[in-house]
């Protein structure tokens, strides 16, 4: 379904461009429908340029970012409609994402005009209505409203309804749980395995192992701009191959153990990537196995 391949992303910084700035560097995988791959690593590390470049919001440098076969670089004007209609990206902040003048009907109402103009005032409210059911949300409660007026679990799984209604096939959720309370972070994260099931491609950015762990069949583990590691998440979490990702393992909090020091990861300025095992690619460069 959506697949990358050497895709880079470079940066013109300093006075004039004169310098340049390396955010994503030779990254490669692919989603399939019905899977949750998780993009883990540390902030800077490139994983919200990654999913910005698939949504479009920001070009590749170099490489391929394709969706079902076509180049995304190359969709016309027209195509790009038709593009957001099968993927859509949800992000950290859910207040950002909504203007605060403006209830939350308006933000459906946007959708309806653009997407849905052809249906009567009954079908529209049968499928806004279905689709708020498929978030744990319903009307009374959230339209009519203001986003100061709603929790940031209920904005983020409005924004989630908001895709649906589009009738998706590629989900990118970048940190989406990253602001919500502990007990709102297990319901949007069950509600992405109930879209998953249904045979929604995700990709699940996060920094936060224990969550990728959690809800993801595979794993890639980015640091610098460059994947470390790759592979079904089993095998990277059972079995971490390269050192930067047994530091990362080491550093989640037990709620067993009290805190303790932990050393600086090694140096890695890159190397190649390569398959340890079956379907388990690991980088080898300074911080290599």
């Amino acid at each position: 379904m959506l697949r990358l391949e050497g895709v880079s992303k470079t940066y013109r910084t300093g006075t004039f461009g004169s310098r340049t700035l390396q955010a994503v560097s030779d990254v490669s995988f692919d989603i399939s429908p019905g899977e949750v791959v998780s993009l883990i690593g540390e902030s800077g590390s490139g994983k919200s340029t990654i999913g910005r470049m698939i949504l479009r919001l920001s070009p590749a440098s170099e490489g391929l970012i394709s969706f079902n076969g076509v180049d995304v670089s190359t969709l016309g004007r027209g195509d790009v409609k038709g593009y957001y209609r099968q993927v859509q990206g949800v992000f950290q902040d859910p207040f950002s994402s909504y203007n605060p003048i403006f209830k939350i009907d308006r933000v459906f109402g946007m959708l309806r005009s653009t997407y849905f103009a052809g249906l009567s005032g009954s079908e529209w409210r049968t499928k806004l209505d279905r689709a708020l059911q498929d978030v744990r949300l319903d009307s009374d409660t959230c339209l009519g409203k203001y986003p100061h007026q709603l929790s940031g679990g209920q904005l983020q799984r409005l924004l989630i309804a908001r895709a649906l209604l589009l009738e998706i096939e590629l989900l990118v959720a970048d940190e989406v749980i990253s602001m919500l309370d502990a007990s709102t972070r297990i319901d949007v994260l069950n509600l992405l395995g109930d879209l998953k099931a249904r045979g929604l491609g995700i990709l699940f950015i996060t920094h936060d192992l224990s969550l990728g762990n959690y809800i993801s069949d595979r794993t890639v583990i980015l640091r610098k701009g460059r994947i470390v590691e790759m592979g079904q998440t089993a095998r990277v979490f059972g079995n971490p191959l390269h050192a930067y990702t047994r530091l990362l393992l080491a550093s989640v909090p037990h709620l067993h153990s009290k805190w303790d020091a932990k050393p600086e990861p090694d140096s890695y300025d890159g190397g190649e990537l390569v398959e340890a095992e079956e379907g388990h690619f690991v980088a080898l460069g300074e911080a290599g196995p």
